[in-house]
């Protein structure tokens, strides 16, 4: 999948939402094979700087949060679905962290455009929280989106272009192997 649709049909509903869930080459390698996504792109928000470079973000002086801008068709798949899929692919328990990547850029993130996607994230995490899912609290921040950037053009599609990647291998690879299991109905055929 490329990181701009080259053609999406203009009778579709598309929704987008931005998510911050570690590494963007996780989450963009999991969202590019769930059904109902038609694009997907690597980039960075919420944060002081203004269209930060990889090495910026890396300082983690930018504020700014690797995401993944998620486009999807809403007759295919709700923001619901989008939400439950990213939870079950990151761990939205560790501050700033997700795995051996730390620091203020792999923090856990939801990114909405209005107020009807606050709602339903909202929701998503009160139930998560309610259903005792995690032994520890939910630190997943919800915020309006601000200062989307798009992230360099070697890090869109890295997992596809980059298999074999030492990273890829061991990191990536496993959470799109969660996924493809976990939600095996919403894999794209």
């Amino acid at each position: 999948m490329s990181s701009m649709p080259t053609s999406i049909d203009p009778s579709t509903k598309t929704e987008t939402i931005v998510l911050g869930g570690g590494c963007f080459w996780c989450t963009e390698a999991v969202f590019d094979r769930v059904q109902g996504v038609v694009d997907v792109e690597s980039g960075y928000c919420n944060g002081q700087t203004i269209n930060p470079t990889y090495e910026q973000v890396c300082t983690g002086r930018t504020g700014n949060v690797e995401v993944v801008k998620v486009v999807f068709d809403t007759a295919q798949i709700s923001l619901r679905e989008i939400l439950e899929i990213f939870f079950v692919i990151h761990d939205p328990t560790t501050l700033n962290r997700q795995g051996n990547d730390a620091g203020t850029q792999y923090r856990s993130g939801i990114y909405y455009t209005s107020d009807a996607q606050r709602q339903v994230a909202d929701g998503v995490i009160r139930e998560i929280g309610e259903s005792k899912t995690y032994r520890s609290p939910l630190v997943t921040e919800v915020e309006p989106l601000a200062n989307y950037s798009t992230a360099e053009a070697y890090h869109q599609e890295y997992f596809v272009n980059n298999p074999n990647q030492g990273y890829c291998a061991f990191v990536v690879g496993p959470k799109v192997e969660k996924f493809q299991k976990t939600f095996a109905s919403k894999v794209k055929g």
